[in-house]
């Protein structure tokens, strides 16, 4: 019997709607006259999910006795009876009451597989075994049910159930996944938007892991030996031409199959002048990586292939594309071409991709036509054709084909001078006519076999044959002299424009400028020295790469900036002409140095600009909101000794009360102001130390009425790890922030919970809430956001708070609360005790708040 076919709806999240999604094919596959069954489908009282089931068979459940308590799972042996072409079963990770048939329902779905019945079936994400620990993590929860990967990897088909998160908390606050009561407590921990964005990324990639193996089986059935390769740092070799596009836009479809992939694109020009790039060609370039969201280098080296193998393993990439050769097939005489010497000399640590292009094998000029400083190679080669190729044609002449006559024989030799003066230059063209002249006065000028010439016209065509090539050797190798100095020119033009345009664009990193010399110049570490004097020692005021020189002697190229600094350089010793370039750098590096320590200078401005400030906001809160409760003091004690005035005991008591108000109000005002000072100097030293929230909050609390707060602090919740005279007065300032701004009747919630290594106090209130681009500035001394009374304080509370839990090394933020209102998150290092053991499902993360 052949086995069933499995198909699953992987969820990224709960009530994404794979339950739906399962049920609507089942309505699907019921039209099309298919025998299908509900054998387990929970619809948690979701009415819309509920409805779908209508008009679908269903197998009855089997009950099971637990504990005392009544369970019911799948009856695994009615649906093997029954016997459908198609059954559904539900929530594929759910592990099955004690005395099931078997412990897991994956299991229940295996025996239905092997008897022939297919299966539709529904997970989610985090119920995945391998994704448990990242999972936990992130959410701050251990899912106790999980099954294997590869059941799930066996399915016939696997189909993601997807949705954004802001549809999904959409969903969750109209109260379409879970009970009213437990919306708020489930936005606010399981699905917060960070939690679900992590989720959703974990099912894309999983899937996409997934259809990448059927891509592979694919490719192993039909002999396909290319691979796909994800998430990598992938570098672009660029000529200049025209195909760089393509090579840019191949290597962004590489980088788009995984999550973290980067692009550098590198150009490399030939410190020979051995650069024939278009500059307008490179611009277009250049803007297309950076639009696709990776970098362009520019780098100088005197051989390609290995400027560019460098560079790769330089910066740790895994994969380089290249173009295919725009060369023609005889052209490779000359050489194997940068794509095939760059795959030869990879080695194992590095994939090289030949991408395929229009400009393919078009041609792209004679090697020698380049323009370059000619290398040994060529220069051999001239040689040869020069000096050998003269005695070769000698004999050809003599043995083969005698009797040409002097003027085919001086035009013969006069070829070969300029073959050697455009292969080799001057001096193979030189030796060529001098053998040449030679050979054709002894063998071929009458008299022949002597060094002697009669007729006086031989004489004149010997002297012409030797000044035209003398002239044409110097033709060449002035044409060679001037291309490499334009070639040169273009390219330092090129580095210099880089560099005017990161002025331009207010770069103002040093390190990164002194980097991107090192990797121009091809050189091991940079350095900037200066002294304070003529005679001092040598500071560093920055530097990059291994082993920087500690003097400027010390380096293999020095560059000096004035009398006090100086630029070195260490790896190899650079050309004349590249000291011209690199005294720009240098001088950049000198007033990038200058800027950093002028914005120094306007920080240290604006800190004390900041503290002006914070004491003109502070006389002006002791001349207004301290003067209020002094002056009800002062009104109370001056009645109360009133000689004229004879006052109830009634009376007394409201005046001392009013004493005792506003006293409190002037303590918590000077309190802020003391702390504000504390935080502002620097001097607030924690005493950390393991604390239990439940004991620390209810102490907060004595500051605002009974009534008016619901505290929801689960004893299970880990200690945490803080001051608890700091935390003390963190809560206290957060929570009467909240009661004045909570409409009247309105309860400030206090709820905890464990998020993995840190515990979460979230205080919500259902006040008027403070838009978006406002709660960064509701932490700021002396900030009071909307019309708040000028009696209602000086505005220090939440910055006192904010800087008292940074200080304990937690986090204070305000965040939106679920139906209006605003929520402070306070965040806390958990001092390591261990999380819960209990099942904790998303729906269940809270029970509802408890009255104080």
């Amino acid at each position: 019997m052949a086995r069933g076919k499995l198909r699953i709806y992987l969820g990224a999240a709960p009530g994404v709607g794979k339950t739906y999604a399962m049920l609507s094919e089942a309505h699907r596959r019921l039209e099309r006259g298919t025998d299908i069954v509900v054998g387990f489908v929970e619809h948690h009282n979701r009415p819309r999910t509920e409805v779908m089931l209508h008009g679908l068979e269903t197998v009855p459940r089997r009950t099971i006795e637990y504990r005392g308590t009544s369970f019911t799972e799948m009856d695994v042996d009615a649906v093997l009876a029954r016997r459908p072409k198609v059954a559904l079963v539900d929530e594929m990770a759910h592990t099955n009451i004690p005395g099931s048939r078997n412990a897991k329902r994956w299991q229940d779905i295996d025996e239905l597989l092997e008897a022939g019945i297919d299966v539709v079936s529904s997970v989610n994400i985090q119920h995945l075994e391998s994704l448990g620990d990242v999972v936990e993590s992130i959410t701050g929860v251990r899912q106790q049910e999980t099954l294997p990967d590869e059941v799930v990897r066996r399915a016939d088909q696997i189909e993601l159930v997807d949705m954004s998160p802001q549809a999904l908390r959409r969903r969750m606050a109209h109260g379409n996944i879970y009970k009213p009561d437990k919306v708020d407590a489930a936005l606010s921990n399981y699905f917060r938007p960070g939690n679900l964005t992590a989720l959703r990324e974990l099912a894309l990639l999983w899937v996409a892991d997934r259809v990448d193996e059927y891509l592979q089986q694919y490719r192993a059935e039909h002999r396909i030996s290319s691979t796909w390769q994800a998430r990598e740092r992938i570098v672009v070799g660029l000529t200049g031409g025209p195909e760089g596009r393509t090579l840019i836009r191949r290597a962004a479809r590489i980088a788009a199959k995984g999550s973290g992939s980067e692009i550098l694109a590198v150009y490399v020009a030939r410190s020979d002048g051995l650069a024939s790039g278009s500059p307008k060609e490179l611009a277009v370039q250049r803007t297309l990586v950076e639009d696709l969201g990776g970098s362009f280098h520019h780098v100088i080296g005197d051989d390609i292939p290995t400027a560019l193998l460098d560079f790769a393993r330089g910066v740790n990439a895994t994969q380089i594309v290249l173009g295919s050769s725009r060369r023609k097939s005889w052209q490779y005489v000359f050489g194997p071409g940068v794509g095939a010497t760059v795959a030869r000399e990879s080695g194992l640590d590095l994939d090289v991709h030949i991408v395929t292009h229009e400009e393919a094998a078009k041609g792209r000029g004679l090697p020698m036509a380049r323009g370059a400083r000619l290398g040994k190679g060529r220069k051999a080669l001239g040689w040869l054709v020069g000096c050998g190729g003269a005695v070769l044609l000698t004999l050809l002449l003599t043995q083969v084909h005698p009797g040409l006559g002097l003027a085919n024989d001086m035009l013969l030799y006069l070829s070969l001078t300029v073959a050697a003066a455009l292969i080799g230059g001057m001096f193979p063209a030189l030796a060529s006519a001098a053998a040449g002249s030679l050979l054709l006065n002894y063998y071929f000028t009458p008299p022949v076999h002597t060094l002697t010439i009669n007729d006086p016209h031989n004489i004149v065509a010997e002297v012409v044959f030797v000044a035209v090539a003398i002239s044409v050797a110097s033709v060449v190798d002035l044409a060679a002299r001037r291309t490499h100095q334009a070639a040169r020119l273009r390219a330092e033009a090129e580095i210099l424009s880089l560099l005017a345009g990161s002025v331009l664009r207010g770069e103002s990193s040093l390190d990164a400028l002194l980097e991107r010399v090192r990797e121009i110049f091809a050189m091991e570490s940079v350095v900037l020295l200066e002294r304070a004097d003529d005679y001092g020692p040598w500071t560093c005021a920055g530097s990059v790469g291994p082993s920087p020189c500690a003097r400027p002697d010390d380096a293999d190229v020095e560059v000096p900036v004035g009398d006090r600094m100086s630029l070195a350089l260490s790896g190899r010793v650079l050309p004349a002409e590249d000291r011209r370039l690199l005294s720009a750098f240098a001088a950049q590096a000198a007033v990038l140095l200058d800027r950093q320590r002028l914005l120094g200078e306007a920080e240290q401005a604006r800190e004390l600009a900041e503290g002006n400030r914070i004491r003109t906001a502070l006389l002006a809160a002791v001349s207004h909101d301290l003067r209020t409760p002094l002056a009800a003091i002062k009104a109370a004690v001056s009645s109360l000794r009133s000689d004229d005035v004879a006052w109830s005991p009634e009376d007394e008591s409201e005046l001392l009360e009013g004493i005792e108000d506003g006293a409190d109000k002037l303590d918590h005002l000077v309190g802020n102001l003391l702390d504000m000072s504390r935080l502002q100097t620097g001097t607030v030293t924690p005493l950390m130390q393991e604390v239990d929230l439940d004991e620390v909050v209810p102490m907060a609390l004595g500051g605002v009425p009974p009534d008016s707060v619901a505290l929801d602090i689960p004893e299970t919740l880990p200690m945490i790890f803080a001051d608890p005279g700091l935390l003390e007065r963190v809560v206290a300032n957060v929570v009467e922030n909240a009661v004045k701004y909570s409409p009247h009747g309105e309860r400030v919630l206090v709820a905890a919970s464990a998020l993995g290594g840190r515990v979460e106090l979230r205080i919500a209130d259902r006040g008027p809430g403070v838009p978006e681009q406002a709660k960064d500035r509701i932490f700021e001394p002396f900030q009071r956001y909307g019309d708040a009374p000028r009696g209602a304080g000086v505005g220090l509370g939440l910055a006192v708070a904010r800087g008292f839990a940074e200080a304990m090394g937690g986090t204070l933020v305000a965040d939106e609360t679920p139906g209006g209102g605003l929520t402070m998150v306070l965040t806390l290092p958990a001092a390591g005790a261990a999380l819960p053991t209990e099942p904790q499902l998303p729906a269940q993360a809270t029970s509802g708040p408890a009255t104080s």
